[in-house]
């Protein structure tokens, strides 16, 4: 795609500030590796072959029936068993001498016509973020060559919950942001352009609005409908778009009797078209100045109701939960760090992202 001279200077800009340059690097790099956070941590291998069949369960369900096994749930692959199963082709006697039949297989003394050896390949962290890890002592555990950042109270890996709690908030906050930056910038610009009636009934509104409890609508709709991530998007949404009304109508305001509004206007340019092609670029440099708010805001909404115990399903792989987790478990150190150091980072990555857009759409500020 070949940019403006204007957005060319503006990436310039951006580029020329370093800070917020490697800031988008490095949060590009973490949040492009959470997105395949299933390769990262998973308990499902990513590739397997069986028979010479390769097969990929982390994209396909496999009961322990597909392998040569007896039930016909899922294959918990971790399962000496199963791992015996697919190793040695479902050789029969796996579920007696599973050991022994793997190291045999390895060896390669297995002589039966039928074998046909298996492997597997598993993600770095052979845990997802709801497996309950098998180790001993109580739990929360301690950080070990297994469980790098330990486990937290129900036993579940703290670096997979953590992988994909990082992908969930991002996405959250992202499509939060996104939808209640299109409808409060529409409904600014519509206050600010025409002014007057209009302008007066929507103040009038949003006062009314933003003067709801949100967190108490939240809580009384959970409870009735139950927990689910669109369902807090879309309350979050509803009770979020007003930030950016008030930037965006001064904005209108005082731009909507600048000369070349009126004369646009006087040449019979449709309203639509003067508001979204000629004013509203003229007011993204405010707009943009109130996005890590939003963002940040939006990371914290969610921690918040998780660590309230309101937010997603405590299944889910929340960081707010694992906040909660921390408060509650003082002995277990780990998982306090943990949680602490995964927001400050995401957070300061974010601001300093959001500074250089800023700086960069600003036509005052120039870097050397």
């Amino acid at each position: 795609m070949i940019l403006s001279p204007l957005n060319r200077r503006r990436w310039r800009n951006f580029r020329r500030n370093r800070r917020a340059y490697w800031s988008l690097m490095i949060f590009a790099v973490l949040f492009g590796l959470s997105l395949f956070a299933e390769f990262l941590a998973n308990d499902r291998p990513i590739i397997l072959s069986y028979r010479g069949e390769i097969r990929m369960p982390i994209f396909h369900f496999y009961s322990e029936r597909d392998f040569g096994g007896d039930f016909p749930t899922e294959a918990i692959y971790s399962d000496p068993e199963v791992k015996c199963l697919i190793t040695t082709g479902g050789l029969d006697g796996c579920f007696d001498t599973p050991d022994k039949l793997i190291a045999a297989a390895d060896a390669g003394t297995i002589t039966d016509p039928k074998f046909q050896k298996g492997w597997m390949i598993w993600p770095p962290i052979p845990y997802s973020y709801q497996t309950i890890v098998d180790v001993p002592g109580v739990a929360p555990a301690p950080p070990s060559n297994t469980n790098w950042l330990g486990t937290d109270d129900t036993k579940r890996d703290v670096v997979a919950r953590v992988i994909y709690g990082f992908r969930l908030s991002i996405l959250f906050a992202l499509i939060v942001t996104a939808a209640g930056s299109l409808i409060g910038i529409a409904a600014g610009a519509v206050q600010g352009y025409f002014g007057g009636l209009t302008d007066l009934l929507f103040q009038r509104f949003i006062e009314i609005w933003t003067g709801m409890p949100s967190l108490y609508v939240i809580i009384i709709v959970f409870a009735i409908v139950g927990r689910s991530f669109w369902l807090l998007v879309f309350l979050t949404v509803l009770f979020g778009w007003p930030s950016l009304v008030h930037l965006v109508r001064a904005e209108f305001l005082r731009a909507r009797n600048l000369e070349y509004v009126r004369a646009a206007k006087a040449l019979g340019v449709r309203d639509r078209t003067i508001m979204f092609r000629h004013m509203l670029p003229n007011a993204m440099v405010a707009t943009v100045t109130m996005l890590p708010f939003l963002v940040t805001g939006a990371i914290g909404t969610l921690a918040s109701l998780d660590f309230l115990g309101f937010g997603l399903p405590s299944s889910a792989p929340s960081l707010g939960e694992l906040t909660l987790q921390a408060k509650q478990n003082l002995q277990a150190p780990w998982l306090g760090f943990t949680a602490f150091f995964t927001f400050a980072i995401m957070l300061s990555l974010l601001v300093f992202i959001f500074e250089g857009i800023r700086d960069a759409f600003d036509p005052r500020k120039t870097f050397q």
